[in-house]
């Protein structure tokens, strides 16, 4: 049915319209009117998710020859995406009743490798973090130019055809879940991990996992380019302030701590080899790091897929790298250090909690480094020197890369929102079991640049009582 809401044509795909749903729509409509930030309740089974996709989309596509607003969507799992897309096709095919091929709505759904490869190989991974990284070993640049001249070299022929040929094409209108692009691009030989990441640009609206907002490291990657007219919602929020502490906490183990070792000494050698092999690599990354290049930038630059630093957007540092972990031996011994402290943190056999300064003096102490802002650098800097090295196999080195994040995290919040605690015992079994958390405990930090950012972000869910506490906890304005 088509119907006015307060000046505003609405285009819903049923034949009636609950008085919830009309509700919910009125109020809706009243934040995106003001501009403003909205926590809004619905109970389940009336239709919450078709309700919200009417309006909303009715809202962006009313001003027909203006540029038009985007819909960003954002589920808690793969699963509630799909079933978000299910009925944005039900919506898709109501509209094109009205407007037929004229339809603007371009809606597109987005989810991890793990999801969306269709290389033989690499896809048949178990661990999305092994996907990626045997995805990045293909891909890479270096990778690349050597394939050229060197047959033998192998290149994913999906990144190939998507490079060639995919980066120009634009879908029409509809709407495309994670199975229309597998198929997509197994027809034309096209990536649709890469392709329905440049869909993005193009898209109305577009469905994906809350991390790509939350998570800083995966945001930086995937949703730098969205703009502040863009409309967010996180759906069943009722427990979004655990996925807000999840994304910016870290958590180490003996197993990580141990591989951490192992990955240092192996670093160590890359670097040594590189010296007698082809010292100009090292050279160039020392050079732009005296010419006061930020670290951030030259990670972002074009052409790499290197993951966001842990910290959020306006923590990312744009300033010159502390002298004391410029050269790539000096940085890698300041790492040793931070191992050193984090080994005698986990032998101890009784609880404890300290504060991110405390833990961030420790190692400036043993490092004797001038200030305690210099682990700020810490996981950029690991980052960049595996990109100087042309360290194809991330996967290697995670366990160093989870080291790095939980300084360099501790580093730059190191009087509020976190602590640092030690459990020895598994608190289920009572087994010994040590690990180091640095728990982040304030929900708000992680959303902040979401509702800084966005002009209006809609927390929504079918239980999210009391109300007036989501605002408060989350630090809405």
């Amino acid at each position: 049915m088509r119907f006015d809401l307060d000046g505003l044509e609405v285009f819903f795909p049923y034949e009636s319209v609950y008085p919830e749903q009309l509700e919910y729509m009125r109020e809706l409509k009243k934040a995106l009117d003001a501009g403003g930030h909205a926590v809004l309740e619905m109970p389940s089974g009336t239709g919450k998710t078709i309700t919200l996709l009417s309006l909303i989309t009715s809202y962006i596509l009313s001003a027909r020859g203006a540029e038009a607003r985007k819909l960003v969507y954002c589920t808690r799992t793969v699963e509630e995406m799909q079933k978000v897309l299910y009925e944005m096709r039900i919506l898709s095919a109501y509209r094109r009743q009205y407007f037929g091929s004229a339809d603007e709505l371009l809606c597109v759904g987005l989810a991890s490798r793990r999801h969306l490869c269709i290389h033989e190989t690499v896809s048949n991974l178990s661990e999305g973090y092994d996907i990626d990284s045997a995805c990045r070993a293909l891909t890479a640049p270096w990778i690349r130019d050597s394939a050229i001249q060197n047959t033998d070299v192998e290149v994913c022929s999906f990144f190939e055809g998507y490079e060639n040929e995919g980066k120009e094409a634009i879908l029409k209108a509809g709407v495309y879940d994670l199975a229309e692009f597998r198929q997509h691009g197994t027809d034309r030989g096209w990536c649709p991990y890469f392709f329905a990441r440049r869909m993005l640009t193009f898209a109305n609206v577009i469905v994906y996992s809350y991390h790509y907002l939350l998570d800083p490291k995966v945001a930086a990657l995937v949703s730098r380019d969205l703009t502040r007219d863009a409309i967010v919602v996180f759906d069943e929020a009722h427990n979004i302030d655990n996925v807000c502490i999840e994304s910016l906490s870290v958590n180490i183990d003996e197993s990580i701590l141990g591989r951490s070792r192992a990955c240092l000494g192996r670093l160590a050698r890359a670097v040594e080899r590189s010296k007698a092999e082809d010292a100009s690599r090292l050279r160039d990354e020392y050079e732009r790091i005296m010419a006061s290049v930020p670290l951030a930038t030259m990670n972002a630059e074009a052409g790499s897929e290197v993951r966001g630093p842990p910290v959020l957007p306006e923590d990312v540092l744009h300033e010159a790298v502390p002298t004391e972990i410029r050269k790539a031996e000096n940085f890698l011994a300041v790492v040793q250090v931070v191992i050193n402290v984090l080994r005698s943190r986990m032998q101890l056999n009784s609880s404890i909690e300290e504060s991110p300064n405390r833990f961030v003096e420790a190692i400036v102490r043993e490092a004797n480094l001038e200030d305690k802002k210099d682990l700020r650098f810490t996981s950029d800097r690991l980052a960049s020197l595996l990109k100087t090295l042309e360290v194809s196999d991330w996967s290697e080195y995670r366990p160093l890369q989870i080291v790095s994040d939980f300084v360099t995290v501790a580093a730059t919040y190191l009087q509020n929102g976190f602590t640092i605690i030690f459990e020895p015992f598994d608190s289920y079994t009572g087994d010994y079991k040590p690990i180091l958390q640095l728990a982040c405990l304030d929900a708000s930090l992680a959303i902040r640049p979401v509702t800084n950012k966005f002009r209006t972000v809609v927390i929504t869910s079918g239980t999210i009582s009391p109300l007036d506490f989501y605002p408060r906890m989350l630090s809405f304005r």
